[in-house]
């Protein structure tokens, strides 16, 4: 026996095959839009400001700033997230600005200092104007440990590490725990 639906039956049936489509289709995997994957630059910037932060929490001013002025100076690769501004796991805000090498306040504008590629008196005429003022520094390239700059940053594909220079951390006024003392010992030990 053949029964004929009314078309109101008829329709609330193909409502719901086409609800039932619409939602298969919005909660399958295949049909969402891939992630965009971020550059190999991209990564290390992240992770050198990571390393960054990490430095600056564990250091200690002899006046402890509300938030911090981080300077970058002279060219560098791995500040593009640096310079977006930062956080720290405290909450306490970091602002990152560019400075040029030969500002004459700087020594009083910036709590730290993060170091692109500077020239030998470039960097001896910087240090010499930051003799007495307790600024932490940090080189973005690791062949430039020397005095005057604390940390030393060493970026490689897979991570980021650093050297710190003893003398200059007793020279700057800036206490670091030596829990970072330490941790650059073991990083550095890794091959």
């Amino acid at each position: 026996m053949d029964v004929a639906a009314s078309s109101s039956e008829q329709r609330g049936g193909v409502r719901r095959w086409l609800l039932s489509l619409c939602l298969f289709l919005l909660s399958t995997p295949c049909f969402a839009q891939p992630e965009t994957p971020i550059s190999l630059a991209e990564q290390r910037a992240k992770a050198v400001t990571q390393v960054v932060l990490g430095i600056l929490s564990y250091a200690r001013w002899p006046i402890e700033p509300a938030q911090l002025q981080l300077c970058v100076v002279g060219p560098t690769e791995y500040t593009d997230d640096l310079l977006k501004g930062a956080t720290q796991s405290s909450g306490r805000q970091v602002f990152v600005r560019r400075l040029l090498v030969n500002n004459p306040t700087i020594a009083d504008d910036c709590n730290a200092l993060y170091l692109g590629k500077l020239s030998d008196e470039e960097r001896s005429s910087l240090f010499n104007a930051l003799t007495g003022h307790a600024v932490l520094s940090i080189s973005e390239g690791g062949d430039q440990c020397t005095v005057g700059t604390l940390f030393c940053l060493r970026v490689a594909d897979e991570q980021v590490s650093f050297e710190v220079n003893l003398d200059s951390v007793a020279r700057s006024g800036v206490r670091i725990h030596p829990s970072v003392l330490q941790l650059s010992r073991r990083r550095a030990a890794q091959p």
